[in-house]
Order: structure tokens, then sequence, then C-alpha cells
């Protein structure tokens, strides 16, 4: 099975101008827990929710005030969406994130997230380990997201 039969195509996408608080209420709107940065179809980083709440809220910071070019992960780890679901599982393990944005030439296709993989596989073993792994802290104690 391949990345494409499993991503949301389109997802929702902020500028890297907009705020930690346009992104926050975007994410309650799409019930997701990330949203992709692009500019011109070009896909420049990923904000998460953890992100707003540990770069922003944690440190005092105005969410209304901070854009998500100051919080976001620049450049994040990406997959093609012609890529096999289990590489996808891999580099999910591999480097301790739930969710990939899909690109094509540096353009975002799509986003998966791990539980596109769990509901897809129907194989909660193997999922179940992939998220461990994503779970187990990283040798210097941290996660990447």
């Amino acid at each position: 099975m391949k990345v494409k039969d499993v991503m949301t195509r389109e997802p929702a996408t902020l500028k890297p101008d907009a705020t930690c608080g346009e992104a926050a209420t975007l994410m309650r709107q799409e019930d997701c827990g990330s949203i992709p940065i692009a500019e011109d179809g070009r896909l420049l980083g990923i904000v998460t929710d953890r992100d707003i709440v540990v770069r922003c809220l944690a440190d005092g910071k105005d969410p209304r005030a901070i854009s998500v070019r100051e919080v976001m992960t620049a450049d994040p780890v990406t997959i093609g969406q012609d890529e096999d679901v289990k590489d996808a599982e891999r580099i999910m393990a591999d480097r301790q994130v739930r969710r990939l944005p899909v690109c094509d030439d540096g353009r975002l296709a799509g986003i998966v997230v791990i539980g596109q993989l769990a509901r897809r596989e129907r194989n909660e073993e193997r999922i179940g380990e992939t998220l461990k792994e994503i779970s187990e802290p990283t040798v210097a104690g941290a996660r990447a997201e």
C-alpha cells in the first residue's frame, strides 16, 4: 500500500507569518494536532500543538503575537506519496514523529499521521510497536516532534 492511499490530501496550511493563536484555532477547526507551514505550495515547516505549548505558552509568550515561524519545526522530515506505508512507519519510528508531510519535489501534497496507518493497516500490533518506538525518549532525553 502506498502513502497516497492513506494520506490526507490538501491539508489545511498556514503561512509562516500566521500567529500561534491562528494555528491553534485552525487545529481546533480541523480537529488535528499539526498544521503544515507552506508558502506558494512549498513546505517550509510544521507546527504542532506541542510546539505552541512548549515554545510559546510555557515561555510566557503571547500566542496572538508570536508567529508560527518562531515555534515551528523547519524543514521537517517528509515522505513521497508513492512511497510504501511501511517506509512511513519506519521513518516515524526512527525520527520519533507521529505525522509526516507528504511532498513531491518540495511541494506539499498531503500529510499522513500514525492514526491513518493504524486504521488502514488493521495491524494494531505493528502500529503499536511503531508508536512505542516514537514515544521512547531519545538519547538526549527529549522527543523530536
